[in-house]
């Protein structure tokens, strides 16, 4: 009987089942209970302390305060499902949400990349070329580069989202993953459209491939930069600006990349789960961590949040 259905008669998804005891099951609602917890704290004070701290009314947090707002996006996208499903001993999700989940996780993680290769043109023209930086990056131009990231990841997402969905199904309802992902819903399909399939895979490695390029080369000129730099304070301070964004990058695309590109041969279902955890659920909750920890202006405007919100009571 799974070998007959289709995208028409198909009105629900079973995802992967995490665990098959109920403490295993409650231990992971526990555990994606605490991330999102982590992720929705941290990534709201830094959208909190952006946004009331007008020191921090620069490009940089602009940018830092959008790239928050994409954590956000990603981990309210999967993890609330994954935690009702552990807590109720459910695997399902309907058509319509997966289709829906599925749009607004690639939206929001294709966002993220975007915003991370505009941090990195943040970052070089900062250090590469302070005197043109109120030039190149003045308010009309973030709000201009802001928009086309957020506007990129859309129309990127609703491409994907659209392929994935036009093919009938024909090989069951059951996906290996605890949230609907584009492999795993290609898997099912029965009618592949080649031609169309490797255009939109010509346009996402044209797409990924030219921010990493640029994101290698402006790191390239940062460094060369901050090494002749005289004094140690300079580089210090330099450092502590692009480390925390390197990293940032380096986890991001890393697992991201590995997750989709790696070969068939090793691909298996705690391995595939594992990646998508990296890729889709550690960033959020780490990355308010590593900006926070290593940025001396968001620690200050935290502090003075807290201690304004102190006087008031």
């Amino acid at each position: 009987m799974a070998e007959m259905f289709n995208s028409s008669s198909i009105s629900h998804f079973l995802l992967l089942a995490l665990a098959d005891t109920r403490q295993l099951q409650l231990l992971h609602f526990c555990l994606f209970l605490s991330i999102s917890l982590a992720a929705l704290l941290g990534n709201g004070l830094i959208i909190s302390t952006v946004a009331c701290g007008h020191h921090l009314h620069t490009p940089m947090f602009f940018f830092l305060l959008n790239l928050a707002l994409t954590d956000l996006g990603c981990i309210c996208t999967t993890v609330p499902k994954a935690m009702h499903n552990s807590l109720w001993d459910t695997r399902n999700i309907s058509y319509e949400g997966c289709a829906a989940q599925l749009f607004f996780f690639v939206f929001f993680l294709s966002a993220e990349y975007y915003f991370l290769t505009v941090m990195c043109y943040d970052r070089y023209v900062s250090i590469c070329k302070p005197l043109h930086y109120g030039t190149l990056l003045g308010s009309r131009a973030c709000a201009h580069m802001a928009a086309a990231a957020w506007a990129s990841g859309f129309l990127y997402s609703l491409l994907h989202t659209a392929n994935a969905f036009s093919f009938p199904l024909c090989h069951g309802n059951a996906l290996g993953q605890f949230f609907c992902e584009i492999p795993h819903i290609l898997k099912l399909s029965c009618a592949h459209s080649h031609f169309r399939e490797l255009g939109l895979i010509v346009l996402s490695v044209c797409l990924v491939f030219g921010c990493f390029v640029f994101i290698v080369f402006s790191y390239v000129q940062i460094f060369r930069a901050v090494l002749r730099i005289p004094s140690e304070q300079g580089r210090h301070k330099a450092f502590s600006t692009c480390l925390p964004h390197l990293a940032v990058v380096s986890l991001f695309v890393s697992t991201a990349a590995f997750s989709y590109l790696k070969p068939p041969s090793i691909s298996s279902p705690s391995l595939d789960l594992s990646l998508s955890f990296l890729y889709s659920v550690v960033p959020p909750a780490l990355n308010p961590l590593i900006y926070s920890l290593r940025n001396q202006d968001i620690k200050d405007g935290l502090r003075k949040i807290i201690m304004n919100a102190s006087q008031k009571k």
